[in-house]
């Protein structure tokens, strides 16, 4: 078995007879177009082999590309004629691939096994419980060797125990290494490598025990303006992940695997050829741009709309939202409660090409108006760019954007002081509420709103803008 890594979690894994592409991102942009592929890569599709099996881990836009699946459906030549799509029970993904008129989607069931031109697939669950949406992993049998590609799941010591009950030892396993922060930066969260977290891939990757590891699944960087925070986003490296893992269970054999490379499995053992594709290869190595610093240069929020007319008109309907709209949404939140218990002073700052202007909302007042300039104190504050704003009013983004572009920032500080005591609010696990998220909130309609936007910007175009 023969398997080369196109990027990020996008694998192409080849037996005797059958080839498996999983999650493929063909193309930049990606995820709402603020990530780039790091390292950058020269794919030539025309020398693709056919691909048999197509396989969606799960929805993250990193997983889950619009653009490339557009392309693909599109009698790109790259999928046979027979080939089947395999894809999680997700309503808004089986949705999608609907409308972009794939066919053979199986819809694929925990270890349930599959058994597809040669080649025995074993889909394995996760107990991720940060998303709403199923995701799964896939074990890959071709009568000699296994290999595990875990993708972004959250597995278990008993989970673990099945896999070796179905295959004894594996022999290639593509494992997480790199806990993501994406978020955390304008969420006023924890900027640090999250011990726990990444403590958990060293144990899952003993606990596996396969006879080679590879880090995996972590493949890209911000882009342009948003570029900051690719020193404040991506706490490790592979490197580094592997000198870990080489200390935790030093009998696990190892290796970097980059976007060209080649790992060929056998029952010998696995070789990696480095950088030995014909039809991928990594165009600039700029790793070194993701490198992990939590205190560099932070430039201020500023609208994206460039056009002067285009950005005035947008302040005008934003400010007329704030003054007019925002505070009747809010009063009839169920949050609305814990802002007036905890006596809450929120404010608002809206960023625009120059500046920018701040509203307040007093809830230990008698009334809950806005009020424009500041009150002195705050709780909870929510700065964010006109642009990002305006389209969440227009139902045209969503936080999967807003909320890890920098654009948006928040913080909050939630206490209250009564006669002779103090209280500070203390729930690590339930998030206070903050104003923004409720009045436009994420979700099910959220989401379908902007694949289904992806879907008629990309079906039918081979992966090119109309006009590009």
């Amino acid at each position: 078995m023969n398997v080369t890594l196109i990027s990020h979690a996008c694998l192409l894994i080849q037996s005797r007879d059958t080839t498996v592409l999983t999650d493929p991102v063909f193309f930049d942009y990606l995820w709402e177009e603020c990530n780039i592929q790091c390292p950058s890569i020269d794919l030539d599709r025309s020398k693709m082999p056919k691909v048999d099996v197509l396989n969606i881990s799960h929805r993250h836009q990193d997983h889950f590309d619009i653009r490339t699946l557009a392309y693909l459906a599109d009698d790109s030549g790259i999928l046979a004629p027979d080939a089947v799509v395999l894809a999680p029970r997700d309503e808004i993904l089986l949705e999608v691939l609907s409308e972009l008129e794939f066919k053979n989607v199986i819809v694929v069931e925990d270890f349930k096994t599959l058994e597809i031109k040669g080649l025995t697939l074993t889909p394995t669950p996760s107990l991720n419980q940060q998303d709403y949406f199923p995701e799964h992993g896939l074990l890959v049998h071709d009568g000699d060797v296994t290999l595990w590609n875990q993708v972004d799941t959250i597995v278990s010591p008993d989970i673990i125990k099945y896999m070796h009950r179905l295959y004894g030892q594996l022999d290639f396993a593509h494992v997480r290494y790199l806990p993501l922060l994406e978020g955390n930066f304008s969420f006023h969260n924890a900027l640090e490598l999250p011990i726990d977290e990444y403590s958990s891939f060293l144990k899952v990757a003993a606990a596996c025990r396969p006879k080679f590891a590879v880090p995996g699944s972590a493949g890209f960087k911000y882009r342009d303006e948003y570029g900051f925070l690719n020193q404040y986003s991506f706490p490790t490296t592979q490197e580094q992940f592997l000198r870990d893992l080489k200390d935790f269970c030093p009998d696990i054999n190892s290796s970097v695997f980059y976007p060209g490379d080649r790992a060929i499995i056998s029952k010998e053992g696995v070789e990696i050829q480095k950088s030995s594709s014909d039809f991928v290869k990594i165009r600039d190595d700029d790793g070194h741009k993701v490198e992990f610093k939590p205190v560099a240069e932070v430039p201020p929020i500023r609208t994206r709309t460039k056009d002067k007319a285009e950005h005035e008109k947008q302040w005008e309907a934003v400010v007329d939202f704030i003054e007019n709209r925002f505070v009747e949404i809010l009063v009839e939140k169920k949050a609305v409660q814990s802002w007036v218990d905890w006596k809450v002073a929120y404010q608002l700052e809206l960023f625009g090409q120059d500046g920018s202007e701040i509203w307040c909302l007093d809830f230990a007042g008698e009334d809950a108006n806005i009020i424009k300039g500041r009150i002195g104190k705050i709780n909870i504050y929510e700065g964010i760019a006109c642009s990002e704003l305006y389209s969440l009013i227009q139902n045209e983004t969503s936080w999967d954007f807003v909320g890890i572009n920098g654009q948006y920032r928040t913080f909050n500080d939630i206490y209250r002081v009564r006669m002779g005591e103090f209280e500070h609010w203390t729930k690590k696990d339930e998030k206070f509420p903050q104003p923004l998220t409720e009045v436009f909130p994420a979700g099910k309609e959220m989401d379908r709103t902007k694949f289904m936007l992806d879907v008629k910007r990309w079906k039918g175009k081979k992966g090119v803008e109309t006009g590009s």
